[in-house]
């Protein structure tokens, strides 16, 4: 099975290589992209079996691809998007996965490829999803997203958590953390000092306990802290990319989503 990889962070791209490199030795990478323009043109040359795709691309979005005329593979979608967005993707049948990709996420999703890729439709090819109403869904998601702003927390805000590390229990204040951040089901406390700690609570927990002024949560799997914000850069596709201050380390992708971007700039200038 012949795969290409539509992904525009390059940490996002080595890490699905490596666990299909992993865990798939019949799902053999013969390209990776990181743009419509440069998809568009290796689709124009080469022929791949299955697609991961990223929703969001440095020059526009995945749909840019599709609106230029029929994609002949499998499509699995990844997206750092939450729940709420993925129902477009689950009303039109798309395989998906959300960021960051979990192992049995993606084992089920390239199984599901296989057996369509085995039991063709009566045209002799696996059947197509129509990507023009998954773009309908999606639309409506941002819009809806972007029209409502986040609701602030109820109850008092936390003023530090407490770890657990074999028989100690470290305390952490909510003013040394620079961002909290989840992969592989797991989530993770980076303090201004750089160290990291695994925390039982899920985001959406956590979330619920911290200050909106001092805390935002820029994706489905991180959170920042307004102190450690250095610098704020416009991408393509009207995605920002956050610079933390000298010594905080970027242990997870800082992209804020173009849907979150606008509730971003207002949070950060008030």
């Amino acid at each position: 099975m012949n795969a290409l990889i539509v992904e525009d962070e390059p940490r996002a791209q080595r890490i699905l290589e490596n666990m299909l490199r992993t865990h798939f030795p019949e799902v053999t990478v013969t390209g990776v992209t990181a743009s419509v323009k440069d998809t568009l043109a290796w689709l124009s040359a080469h022929k791949a079996d299955v697609i991961f795709m990223d929703v969001e691309l440095s020059d526009g979005n995945c749909f840019d691809i599709f609106a230029q005329g029929p994609v002949d593979a499998q499509v699995i979608m990844t997206t750092a998007y939450d729940n709420y967005a993925v129902d477009a993707f689950k009303v039109n049948s798309v395989d998906y996965l959300l960021k960051p990709v979990d192992v049995d996420d993606l084992k089920r999703a390239v199984e599901r490829v296989r057996q369509r890729l085995d039991a063709p439709s009566a045209s002799g090819k696996a059947d197509a999803v129509d990507f023009s109403k998954v773009l309908e869904a999606f639309q409506a998601y941002q819009a809806e997203e972007s029209a409502i702003p986040a609701a602030a927390p109820a109850g008092p805000h936390r003023e530090k958590f407490l770890i657990r590390l074999n028989d100690r229990i470290v305390p952490v204040h909510v003013n040394d953390i620079a961002y909290f951040y989840s992969e592989s089901k797991n989530s993770f406390i980076v303090t201004k000092a750089g160290i990291n700690y695994v925390l039982d609570d899920s985001l959406d927990t956590i979330e619920q306990g911290l200050s909106p002024k001092a805390f935002f949560r820029i994706s489905r799997s991180c959170i920042v802290a307004e102190s450690v914000i250095d610098s704020v850069s416009k991408l393509l596709g009207g995605r920002l990319r956050l610079s933390l201050v000298r010594g905080v380390p970027a242990e997870t992708d800082l992209t804020v989503s173009r849907a979150r971007a606008d509730a971003f700039l207002t949070w950060l200038e008030g």
